[in-house]
């Protein structure tokens, strides 16, 4: 039983590092990943101190969706972010961004 239920851990894990690779593809195709680095800051900030900067917000998803969509200045510093609607989808925005958040 215990094998059986650490087999299953395993690969539950072994899927969700799957999936969060394939988030990260998508965000290196979509061109985020120009401008962010997941643990450093590039031209914009680091997506792992994006995920900080909004722990525990319950609203964090909406706003970032929003401004990933449409841009945005001022939060960060002085570098707008340009807007990123039409050419990533909707669906891969909303993708994206809960990725950044769960690092």
């Amino acid at each position: 039983m215990k094998a059986l239920l650490l087999a299953v851990v395993a690969a539950g894990s072994l899927m969700m590092a799957g999936q969060a690779a394939a988030d990260q593809a998508l965000a290196q195709k979509s061109g985020c990943l120009a401008c962010h680095g997941v643990d450093k800051k590039v031209l914009g900030p680091a997506l792992k101190d994006i995920a900080a900067k909004y722990k525990g917000d319950k609203a964090a998803e909406g706003k970032l969706v929003t401004k990933v969509k449409k841009g945005g200045s001022g939060v960060w510093g002085p570098v707008p972010m340009p807007a990123n609607s039409p050419q990533v989808k909707d669906g891969d925005i909303k993708t994206i961004v809960k990725w950044i958040l769960s690092l």
